[in-house]
């Protein structure tokens, strides 16, 4: 069976979205897998723990803000860059990298957030 790597970005971008703009069960429902390990210390494993985390993040920020900078697949993994812009426009750099399982979906998460400065002492931005 070979991995179609454009739709497991694709799928990993939608997953993503649905849940960060409020819809984490629709999200469980149309891209995980019959696992879900998750390697975010603030989440529990397994869809209910996500789908919990999802709606309270969901309810306390809802104007939050999300744009896929860039994804990359190899193999059964995805990587995806992201920029997020929250209330009182405090904003992060995420990369989120997602494993799946050989029927597309997805069943593993880890995560790495970090805020973005004013000033960088390079100069560059952090995409």
């Amino acid at each position: 069976m070979s991995v179609d790597l454009e739709l497991n970005k694709r799928n990993a971008i939608e997953f993503y979205k649905t849940a960060y703009l409020g819809n984490p069960s629709l999200a469980v429902e149309k891209y995980v897998g019959e696992v879900y390990i998750q390697h975010n210390p603030l989440v529990g494993d397994g869809t209910a723990s996500f789908i919990t985390y999802f709606e309270k993040m969901h309810n306390e920020y809802p104007d939050k803000k999300i744009d896929f900078v860039r994804a990359i697949a190899e193999g059964n993994l995805v990587a995806l860059h992201t920029h997020q812009i929250w209330p009182r426009n405090d904003q992060y750099v995420t990369m989120d990298f997602f494993r799946f399982d050989e029927n597309g979906k997805i069943v593993e998460h880890w995560d790495s957030i970090q805020q973005i400065p004013q000033e960088t002492l390079n100069g560059n931005s952090m995409y």
